[in-house]
């Protein structure tokens, strides 16, 4: 079976000839429109996001301005088939993925929520819109919650997974990140250096904390095996991070998960995303079939533009929200208010170096 990248069937739009008819909005009448989708949807709004949130916090999107994947057309992710591909073949292809996420790994773990995430956790605060869907791996929607852990694992589903944990496919031995990664530190003690050597200490890092290491040979790049499986006697195996690959199927809980998410919610509202991968473009048809409103927060081409019930507003999401938070909070004054605002000051930007602008999101 041939595995590729998602890509959108149509990078115009699905309908031949689609003009968006709110291509022109104002931003006042933006923030308006948003507000009453909210408004309608009386506390049941689920929210959806994808990598283009997460650009102002340093974390490259998949795709530039034309919709295709990355900004570098020589990029390849590994595939899920390759990653667990028994023998020194599979070995091989983790060592690529290891070795250069090793590297990738530190910028994302360490990324901090920008405006954009703490907007979605002050609408989730206000209980606008209490829950969130996100295709992202970077954890910071998590780091932005007001709520504690479990309650905030109780709001937010992480489709994609988490890049924060590892686990062996085998036994399914769950790890935290941190300590595979000090584990990858210590068997590759020269490793930095020799990138270093290469590219000068710069390397970009994608939204699943991939880098491009060309130019260097990672064939001696060491990688371990799942301690838990070593101290049981089973050798070889192998550790994966906790997110969901090219050619790998989410698990059926997770699916059932966002399935129900949808079905109880009014409306979706979606903010940084093509939709190019079906799983995330699932939920909106899902959405549509039950005749749900769908209002996307997004700049450039998706894979729901055209569809019937779905309104698209071409505004970053962050610019939108903070003029619909602020509707909601100057009016009123309270313990909750005070929170919210709270929450809308703390967001950190730091834009990822060499992006074109306007740039796709998601």
């Amino acid at each position: 079976m041939k595995i590729s990248i998602p890509t959108l069937p149509n990078p115009t739009g699905n309908a031949p000839g689609y003009i968006n008819p709110l291509a022109h909005i104002t931003l006042p009448a933006a923030v308006a429109k948003t507000k009453e989708f909210l408004d309608k949807g009386k506390g049941k709004v689920l929210v959806l996001t994808g990598a283009g949130v997460s650009v102002d916090s340093g974390i490259r999107a998949y795709r530039g301005s034309e919709g295709h994947y990355t900004t570098n057309p020589n990029y390849r992710p590994i595939f899920y088939g390759e990653l667990v591909e028994p023998g020194p073949k599979g070995y091989s292809f983790r060592q690529r993925y290891w070795s250069r996420s090793y590297l990738g790994y530190p910028p994302v773990r360490d990324a901090q929520p920008n405006p954009t995430h703490m907007y979605v956790a002050a609408l989730q605060r206000l209980g606008l819109a209490p829950s969130l869907i996100t295709q992202n791996v970077d954890r910071l929607h998590h780091k932005a919650s007001p709520f504690d852990p479990t309650e905030t694992d109780k709001r937010i589903l992480e489709l994609h997974g988490t890049l924060h944990f590892v686990h062996c496919p085998q036994k399914g031995h769950l790890h935290r990140r941190d300590e595979f990664q000090e584990l990858l530190g210590k068997l590759n003690p020269e490793w930095e250096r020799v990138v270093s050597e290469v590219h000068g200490g710069k390397v970009k890092t994608n939204p699943d904390g991939d880098v491009d290491l060309g130019g260097v040979k990672y064939d001696s790049f060491a990688v371990p095996s799942c301690a838990d499986c070593e101290a049981l006697g089973i050798q070889d195996s192998i550790v994966k991070p906790n997110v969901v690959f090219f050619g790998e199927s989410i698990s059926e809980a997770v699916k059932a998960r966002a399935v129900h998410m949808v079905a109880a919610s009014s409306g979706v509202l979606v903010m940084g995303t093509s939709l190019a991968t079906y799983s995330a473009f699932r939920l909106i048809k899902q959405a549509l079939e039950a005749q749900k409103p769908v209002l996307m927060l997004s700049i450039g081409p998706s894979r729901a533009d055209g569809l019937p019930g779905v309104e698209k507003i071409e505004m970053p999401a962050g610019s939108v929200l903070e003029g619909v938070l602020q509707r909601y909070i100057s009016s009123r004054q309270g313990p909750v208010q005070e929170e919210v605002r709270s929450l809308m000051a703390k967001g950190v930007t730091k834009v990822p170096e060499n992006l074109p602008a306007p740039r796709a999101e998601g």
